[in-house]
């Protein structure tokens, strides 16, 4: 199996500079639209799918992301492994604007969408 990598991008993250040979593709989901077409193409060969989280333009605000539509839509196109850029600030003076940081905790503290893809009485 080919290795597909998706990348979901955060703000300011609008495109990724090398990404051959692609195109803009619509991609239905049963949870609706994603946050925009999702650009598809090559990276030193390798297949990659892109996503502006927020959309081009940065049309949808954090809490109004359409995030299963866009897992989804990943899913849909053949992606096998997905990375998810995002910008925050810290209030750590060690961290440093430009630094990279994997989050290891996660309080999700958006109490208005749904936390998963089912719904109550599936469990998977």
């Amino acid at each position: 199996m080919e290795r597909v990598i998706g990348v979901i991008g955060g703000s300011g993250l609008y495109e990724i500079e090398g990404l051959e040979g692609g195109e803009w593709v619509t991609v239905d989901t049963p949870w609706g639209p994603p946050s925009d077409q999702v650009f598809t193409g090559r990276l030193n060969g390798v297949r990659m799918a892109f996503l502006p989280r927020h959309g081009r333009g940065h049309v949808f605000s954090p809490s109004s992301v359409p995030y299963r539509a866009n897992i989804d839509a990943m899913k849909r196109l053949g992606v096998t492994d997905l990375v998810s850029v995002s910008a925050c600030g810290s209030f750590r003076d060690e961290m440093k604007p430009c630094d990279f940081v994997i989050v290891d905790q996660f309080i999700d503290r958006n109490f208005a969408r749904d936390k998963s893809f089912f719904g109550a009485g599936c469990v998977a």
